[in-house]
């Protein structure tokens, strides 16, 4: 049985309460966000007028929260409307809230008797089937509802996410020693299905499982740091992608958490653990906690932005005299190879096995880390994958410490250890003592991990809502290919078209593979899904390839490139089965297009999707301004009488003003989705969903779209208001001259040329008026200049 959770409680409205209110509110979640009264007032409350007992003042902090999430940047929320599923109260006068919900969330300071005290005034107001759980980021769950009554801990667990809670995928759920086992299922697939989270089950050890290994990880480059006499920015040149971890490698990172929580998980992991001492920092951090320089929440860290002479500048900190200085770039031959090389295995292999500073540094944090994640078995995880799992959706590390210790080779790794005196732990040992090389194996598709209890290797379980691409080529899965673009056989009459070029860009190879991908579904399948498992779904036409035939002057061959892509997405649009687009992350430019042209999208609530060519100096050319254009004509019936040009405005400065939309729900309020699309919360679960959305469809007996015989246009009336718009926007300074152009050229299209008001056109004029305007902004040296500057530094240029 699925646990539902339609109303929920957050006690404590700080960063981390305010934000997982945001996010069960992202859901559809109702939410009350209580915190404690203030003692005094402030001195704009004093000017008010108010007291003590005036609700506003009573409220404040979880008032606080709310705002803090409304304003957030990035975005907390999906939508700014999500924020009034978030109803604010206090703890003293509205605790009795908690007997109408399904699911409290404590979220309070990380203090042991707080939190109990806290319990035991919500225990006698909660409905038998409530569940209760802490957002501790380390306090024992067993300590924490030890003694308490009224079966609290059968119901009581940890739910730990990882801030922000709307981006991080981690959600580690540690349970009581009484904890339900049915209530752990339910609640793993609330974190699942409904919150999109990645569950990892944890023990109930110091900090659990990610931010165990993460502060030990910490904790050695800044010893090894020290005790090597590296600096900060070469400790963040050496373990950032060259790692295979995030650009924000150590310290960046460091001052995006704050220094005083990474000092609170330390001091919590030191008083507790037999080890301890290894997580104590250095004195210069403690001075820096001293001195509030927290990272960005206080201005400074690691790191400080100042201006200097009109430009801002990135500061970094000296660490022994705790003064702030230029960065200095080292050159690490290491580190410009490592760039070289996609795979990220490979990639720290090279690494690690270079001996110049960067490589040795490298391999005695690497080294140090391994050794810990494995002797922590069982301690902290009875196996591999939960540790890999966490410490990639938690940290975003793109491979866990057993996969990475899979990448640079087992044994030859662990005989240069030995050679170095290390102790090896018992997992490895007996993994190695077996004759096996790896933590995980590849059988048929299937993966499987090293088990220690069973000293085997056990099948790391497999969900039916998780297709995995790279899984299904392993059983030859794989019906068409090329450099560009795959069609996958996902079973069930459902193909899949995915890209594979670098960002997913969209060229020849991929252009290519839609017609053939078009011919054999046509054939052999019922439908077919447009999706990927990349970083994101796609950035677009490949822009480089553009840029040489404008250097070439090749005008005939870009008119070519832009009539096939057009012909070929009308192909999709009028397809005779359903084609269903299963957009991600970035969904830009010939990306956003293809999705418009599908019959279908189904999105992952992380979607930022946008016709963004004018960046670039050009137009969406591809069809996206037709589709948006047909979009706003579809809403009104042709026998109504009425003013479109507010729609369509509304469309063109979507398109005009490049705007990307900040998630799924806000690409459906901008009009790049409609009312009949989708939205997964769980990205894993994307290409599931958007499979069962074509069956849905062919269940219902799809019918393929009529041809546009006819397009309703406001023709010269539109395009005179555009223009008049645009001049007053150059005359303000809003926009460049040759913004103005560039969007002359776009509004002509959206207005369907100079036509009289009303006319009807058909859906091929539109493509030729895009494509006209895109050649001739093709030619436009300010255009050039922008493509370059984007190809180069991946900012648009405004000239």
């Amino acid at each position: 049985m699925r646990q539902k959770i339609r109303k929920a409680l957050v006690l404590g409205a700080g960063a981390m309460g305010s934000a997982i209110a945001a996010h069960l509110a992202n859901v559809g979640i109702r939410c009350f966000l209580l915190d404690i009264v203030p003692n005094e007032l402030t001195e704009a409350e004093r000017r008010k007028g108010l007291t003590l007992k005036s609700p506003e003042v009573r409220n404040r902090f979880s008032m606080a929260g709310k705002k803090r999430v409304q304003e957030a940047s990035p975005a907390a929320l999906y939508l700014k409307e999500d924020a009034e599923l978030i109803e604010v109260g206090n703890i003293e006068d509205h605790l009795s809230w908690a007997k109408d919900v399904d699911w409290v969330i404590e979220a309070v300071v990380e203090d042991l008797e707080t939190k109990r005290d806290l319990f035991k005034r919500v225990i006698p107001l909660l409905r038998e089937e409530t569940v209760v759980s802490s957002n501790t980021s380390g306090i024992s769950i067993r300590k924490m509802c030890e003694g308490l009554l009224g079966g609290f801990e059968e119901r009581f667990l940890g739910t730990h996410f990882f801030n922000p809670p709307r981006y991080m995928k981690l959600l580690e759920i540690i349970p009581s020693p009484s904890t339900r086992s049915s209530l752990l299922e339910q609640m793993a697939q609330v974190g699942e299905k409904v919150l999109g989270k990645g569950v990892v089950f944890a023990k109930d050890t110091p900090n659990f499982i990610a931010n165990r290994i993460g502060a030990y990880a910490m904790a050695v480059a800044i010893k090894t740091m020290v005790e090597e006499g590296y600096r900060i920015e070469e400790v963040d040149q050496i373990t950032g992608p060259a790692m295979g971890r995030p650009k924000s490698a150590t310290f960046r990172t460091a001052d995006l958490v704050g220094l005083d929580v990474m000092i609170h998980v330390a001091r919590n992991l030191a008083q507790n653990l037999p080890e301890g001492k290894i997580f104590l920092f250095p004195p210069f951090i403690e001075e820096m906690a001293k001195r509030q320089w927290l990272g960005q929440k206080t201005g400074q860290g690691f790191y400080k932005k100042v201006k200097h002479e009109g430009k801002e500048e990135i500061l970094v900190l000296d660490y022994q005299n705790l003064e702030y200085r230029p960065q200095g770039k080292a050159q690490f031959p290491s580190i410009e190879m490592a760039k070289n090389i996609d795979s990220v295995g490979e990639r720290i292999r090279s690494l690690v096995t270079n001996p110049d500073r960067a490589g040795q540094f490298a391999w005695k944090v690497l080294k140090k880390t391994l050794l810990y994640a494995a002797d922590k078995i069982p301690e902290i995880s009875d196996e591999v994958v939960s540790i890999d799992r966490a410490m990639k959706w938690g940290y975003n590390w793109d491979l866990g410490p057993f996969e990475t210790w899979d990448a640079i080779g087992v044994r030859a790794s662990v005989e240069r250890m030995e050679k170095e005196g290390e102790v090896i732990p018992p997992l490895v040992q007996r993994l190695l003592d077996r004759g096996h090389r790896a933590f995980y194996e590849r059988r048929d598709g299937e993966t499987f991990y090293f088990d220690l209890g069973a000293e085997a290797y056990q099948p790391v379980p497999e969900k039916p809502e998780i297709i995995l691409l790279p899984s299904l080529k392993d059983r030859k899965k794989e019906v068409l290919s090329n450099p560009g673009a795959s069609l996958i056989d996902l079973g069930d009459g459902v193909a899949c078209l995915e890209f594979h070029s670098k960002m997913n860009t969209i060229g020849a190879d991929t252009v290519d593979m839609i017609h053939r991908g078009l011919r054999e579904v046509s054939e052999k399948f019922d439908g077919m899904v447009i999706g990927n498992q990349g970083e994101h779904f796609s950035a677009g036409a490949n822009l480089m390839l553009i840029l040489f035939e404008i250097q070439d002057e090749n005008w005939d061959e870009i008119d070519r490139m832009v009539k096939t892509f057009q012909d070929t997405l009308l192909a999709v649009k009028y397809f005779e089965k359903p084609v269903v687009a299963a957009p991600f992350g970035l969904t830009l430019g010939g990306g956003c297009e293809l999705c418009l042209s599908s019959h279908r999208i189904w999105a992952a609530a992380e979607t930022y999707m946008g016709l963004v060519e004018v960046g670039v100096g050009l137009i969406p050319a591809g069809g996206g301004t037709k589709e948006m254009l047909l979009r706003c004509t579809e809403r009104i019936p042709s026998d109504v009488q009425v003013d479109m040009f507010p729609i369509l405005r509304q469309a063109f400065e979507t398109v005009a003003m490049a705007k990307v939309s900040t998630s799924a729900k806000e690409a459906r309020k901008m009009g790049f989705l409609s009312s009949r699309d989708g939205i997964t919360i769980n990205r894993d679960h994307l290409l599931y969903s958007a499979k069962q959305a074509v069956l849905s469809m062919v269940r219902e007996g799809y019918e393929p779209p009529a041809p546009k015989r006819s397009i309703r246009v406001l023709g010269e009336k539109a395009y005179a208001l555009f223009q008049v718009g645009l001049y007053y926007m150059r005359e303000g300074g809003y926009i460049s001259p040759f913004d103005e152009h560039v969007a002359k050229k776009l509004a002509y299209v959206f207005s369907g040329g100079r036509l009289p008001p009303g006319s009807e056109v058909t859906e091929q004029y539109v493509l030729d008026l895009e494509r006209e305007a895109f050649l001739s902004l093709c030619g436009e040296v300010k255009t050039q200049e922008r493509i370059e500057h984007m190809l180069k530094t991946g900012k648009p240029l405004r000239n």
